[in-house]
Order: C-alpha cells, then sequence, then structure tokens
C-alpha cells in the first residue's frame, strides 16, 4: 500500500477511546461492509488490498463508535439553543406511561398558557418524519398559527419525547398515539399535514376515517416529501446501513459522525440544509439516547412494504381534499411517487417545487406555511 494511500484522512478513526464493551460480532461485520465499500477506504484495509483482507473494524470503527459513547456518557450532545427555545414552546402529555413533547399553539389561543384543548375543536396537526421530530416544522409553525391553531407533537422515540428502547414503533401505534394526543388536546376536527413517515400515518389515519373508525374528523390533508409508494424510494446508504443492523436497540448510539453524514444524505447539493440544519436534526436523534434506536425504528419501512396496498387504498379513497406539496429535488422519495397518486386519484392537488428537496419545513419554511394556509 502506498504512502499516498495511508495518508486518506478518515472520519472513522479520529476517536481512539478504548472502551471495555463493543457491539457483537455480526454488528460490527455489518457496519463494517457497508461504511468502507460505500466510502471505497482501504484504510479499513491494513496489511493488504480490499480483494484479499477483511475490513480491519474493530481496531479502527468500533473505537470511534464505542468510544464516542463514552465521551457523551451515552446520553447525547447538548440541544442547540433553537432547540431549547423551540421546547418552551411546548409540554409534555403523559399518554400511555410515556411523555409526549407536544406544541399546541394558534390564533385562537390554544396551550402555550398550558390548557389543553382551551382552543376547540379545529386544529392543524403535523406529523413529522424519520428521524427527525416537530422541531423540523419550528419554522412553519408560528406562521401557520397567527390565522389558525396548530397540534405538532413528537412521535414517540422522537425528538424531545420518551424513547424507551422496549418499545415496538409501529406505524399502526403511531396512529394510535396520534389519537391519543389529539383526544387529549381536545381536537374534533383537523387539516391534516404529514412528511416523510408521518405520511403513512397519516394514511393509516384516512384509513380509520374512510372505515368511520376515526375518533376525530379530517377535514383535509397535505402528504408533504416521503415515500407513499415504498418500492420506488431511493434510501441512502445509512438507511441502508441501518436496515443492515439487527432490529433492536443497540449496546450504545450509533455515532455522531455517522448521523451526521446520513442525514446530509438526504439533502442534495442543489437542495442543501441551511446553515445549523444538521446539527439541530442531529442533536434531537442524540438526545434521550435515540441514536441506540434507529436500527430499530428504520423496520417502519418493511411495515410499510407490507401493508402498502392498505393505504395506498386509504389515499385513494379518501373523500376529502388532498394534496401533495413536494420537493422535486428529494433524492429519497423522488417526485415520481405524488404523480403515482395523482395518476390513482386524478382530483388529487399536486404541487412541485423544482428547487427544493427532502425537507420542505426546513427548506423553504414560508413557502410551506403559506401553502398550507392557502389550502386552509
Amino acid at each position: 500500500m502506498s504512502s499516498k494511500r495511508r495518508s486518506r484522512p478518515d472520519r472513522a478513526i479520529r476517536l481512539r477511546i478504548a472502551v471495555p464493551i463493543l457491539p457483537a460480532a455480526p454488528v460490527t461485520r455489518t457496519v463494517s461492509g457497508i461504511i468502507c465499500s460505500s466510502r471505497h477506504d482501504p484504510q479499513c484495509f491494513p496489511g493488504g488490498s480490499r480483494r484479499t483482507r477483511k475490513p480491519d473494524f474493530p481496531r479502527k470503527v468500533c473505537r470511534s463508535w464505542a468510544g464516542e459513547a463514552s465521551m457523551y456518557g451515552m446520553t447525547g450532545t447538548s440541544l442547540p439553543q433553537s432547540v431549547l427555545a423551540w421546547r418552551e414552546h411546548g409540554r409534555h402529555l403523559d399518554i400511555g406511561g410515556n411523555a409526549i413533547f407536544v406544541v399546541d399553539t394558534g390564533a385562537a389561543g390554544a396551550a402555550d398558557s398550558g390548557a389543553a384543548g382551551a382552543a376547540g375543536g379545529d386544529a392543524v396537526v403535523i406529523l413529522h418524519g424519520f428521524p427527525g421530530s416537530s422541531h423540523d416544522w419550528a419554522r412553519v409553525v408560528p406562521l401557520i398559527a397567527r390565522r389558525r391553531r396548530v397540534v405538532v407533537f413528537d412521535l414517540l422515540g422522537y425528538g424531545l419525547s420518551d424513547k424507551p428502547p422496549d418499545a415496538s414503533y409501529s406505524l399502526f401505534g403511531f396512529a394510535d398515539l396520534a389519537e391519543a394526543v389529539l383526544a387529549e388536546t381536545g381536537v374534533r376536527r383537523c387539516a391534516l399535514v404529514a412528511h416523510d413517515l408521518g405520511d403513512t400515518v397519516a394514511a393509516e389515519l384516512l384509513h380509520r376515517h374512510n372505515a368511520g373508525q376515526l375518533s376525530l374528523s379530517v377535514e383535509r390533508a397535505i402528504l408533504t416529501n416521503g415515500s407513499i409508494f415504498i418500492d420506488m424510494a431511493r434510501l441512502t446508504r445509512g438507511q441502508r446501513l441501518a436496515l443492515a443492523l439487527p432490529g433492536r436497540a443497540l449496546p450504545f448510539p450509533l455515532p455522531t459522525w455517522l448521523l451526521r453524514r446520513s442525514l446530509r444524505e438526504s439533502f442534495t447539493r442543489d437542495a442543501p440544509p441551511p446553515d445549523g440544519a444538521v446539527e439541530e436534526l442531529v442533536s434531537l436523534v442524540r438526545h434521550h439516547d435515540g441514536a441506540r434506536l434507529i436500527p430499530k425504528q428504520i423496520r417502519y419501512i418493511a411495515e410499510r412494504r407490507a401493508h402498502q396496498p392498505r393505504w395506498t387504498a386509504a389515499l385513494v379513497d379518501y373523500d376529502g381534499p388532498l394534496t401533495a406539496l413536494w420537493g422535486d429535488r428529494d433524492p429519497i422519495a423522488v417526485a415520481a411517487m405524488p404523480r403515482r397518486l395523482a395518476e390513482l386519484r386524478p382530483e388529487t392537488e399536486l404541487v412541485t417545487w423544482p428547487d427544493i428537496g427532502h425537507w420542505p419545513s426546513i427548506e423553504a419554511p414560508e413557502r410551506m406555511a403559506e401553502a398550507i394556509i392557502e389550502r386552509l
């Protein structure tokens, strides 16, 4: 191996803090193979070529992973000021024995004052995606709240909500959670806005609405970039890595550099993340040890695949106005998805933004807020 090749920097080996507990061998081999093959990095193969040597994961990558867990005490990094400010706008509700973070605010004067359901029965309800949180909408909510009541909350395992390692994190469970939160806050009618994973939770709520089994009325639905047709999704390397791991909580969190890189993959050069956006996302994933849960949470993709007919039918059969607001530069939930929905359901309103990617609420909050307000 030439000295030139040895000199290439490798972020995966910058931390060399040894700890006594390392991931199980199958986990290390899986992660090692994906990381090294995706980077084509010869430093993962000391003493030989990629063809003849197995990745030296335990010595190089795993010490980075475990060492970082030791540095952060398994609890994650401190929250940015923008996230702390967002936390001040909400409160935690006890839902099924778990603390769920909820922001309930708006023109009608809701729960910024702490009184659940004080704003009456109508609201704009927002469902966030994976691996995001309600904070993804922090720059959108105040703009909508000038006109309407807004309820947005962190799903179990996400953001500022509790993150129990033994929870199921099922899409059906998230729909149950949404019903429970909205019952607790007194929402009886809503305009439902969803992103990413939240699109599927919204589809399950619409299935129940269509069957007359929902505890509230969905007057309108607005979907934004999410894999409503999972067979068309273009998963990032980070998502494929998480799916390759065992579907359970890890012994310690995924390293920050890996989370950061994976989240950056969900943006594009044409639609780069705003300043600080990736760090905000990473901090909320790591909060309450949440980075341990990624391999378990991402199993929603398999659940989505298994129940695709149910949730496609829910969207097609919905009897209210349905809008798809889509960033055309999305590298994951590609723009062909809402076009396919419009083919199956011609009355669907389709709006695409050529300069926006996967995160419209982060990349263009004013535009997103205006589009939602116009449709209320």
